[in-house]
């Protein structure tokens, strides 16, 4: 990085995600999350995202297919352009958790197949139909470790993790695409509503050449719902 063009930036990321149980093996999920430039304020990115998961008996594994809808602003917070770019997603993924004692590690592959809006570049705005721009292959691992718990079940974990991003497709300038370093503290008000605070350092490729290093604070919700019947 140290020989690249470098553009430092700091964002914040808010998420709401919910999970609705439709039996013991089978759950569907929703996603909202909101990101915005810090200094000066501006949007970057809104999305949108549902998948279906289904657990893979009591083996720990649990597979998901899904879609995402991406509302992209520009990715400089001082550009004058107001144009805000759709891009499509669908994607599969496995995931895998470890338990070892008290620590947690959670393993997620994910491929995505990614569709953007078609652009007049000449007049900066969308015109009609999506292309297919790249598929991009994820590697996520999370450890997560218990630090205090309460009479409740309400449960202060520390976690931390890495991602990393690689991409393929006739239009990829660049197999690596993104890094993803996180730490942080998940506090559990119950066994299905925890909220988390993180500090995320992203390092992105930009497809001219050179980074985005970026600082991001991250605060997430997590909500399962659960019907009185299965409380009981």
């Amino acid at each position: 990085m140290a020989q690249k063009d470098v553009t430092h930036q700091q964002l914040i990321w808010y998420g709401y995600f919910l999970t609705l149980p439709i039996d013991e093996n089978w759950s569907v999920m929703a996603e909202v999350q909101e990101r915005h430039f810090v200094s000066p304020f501006a949007q970057h990115q809104l999305s949108l995202r549902a998948h279906v998961n289904r657990k893979l008996g009591k083996s720990g594994w649990t597979a998901t297919a899904g879609f995402a809808t991406f509302f992209q602003s520009p990715n400089n917070p001082r550009s004058e352009l107001d144009l805000v770019e759709p891009e499509l997603r669908a994607h599969i993924e496995i995931t895998y958790k470890q338990k070892l004692s008290k620590l947690t590690i959670d393993h997620r592959y994910r491929a995505e197949a990614r569709y953007f809006h078609n652009l007049d570049l000449e007049e900066d705005e969308l015109v009609d139909g999506f292309f297919f721009g790249s598929f991009r292959f994820r590697y996520r691992i999370m450890v997560s470790y218990p630090i205090w718990k309460g009479k409740e079940n309400q449960v202060l974990k520390v976690i931390a993790g890495d991602e990393l991003l690689v991409q393929a497709g006739n239009k990829v300038s660049y197999i690596f695409d993104q890094n993803r370093l996180i730490a942080g503290l998940n506090y559990a008000f119950s066994p299905d509503l925890n909220v988390e605070i993180a500090y995320q350092k992203w390092i992105n490729q930009r497809q001219n050449g050179g980074y985005y290093n970026r600082d991001i604070l991250r605060l997430t919700m997590n909500h399962r719902l659960t019907s009185n019947k299965s409380k009981d």
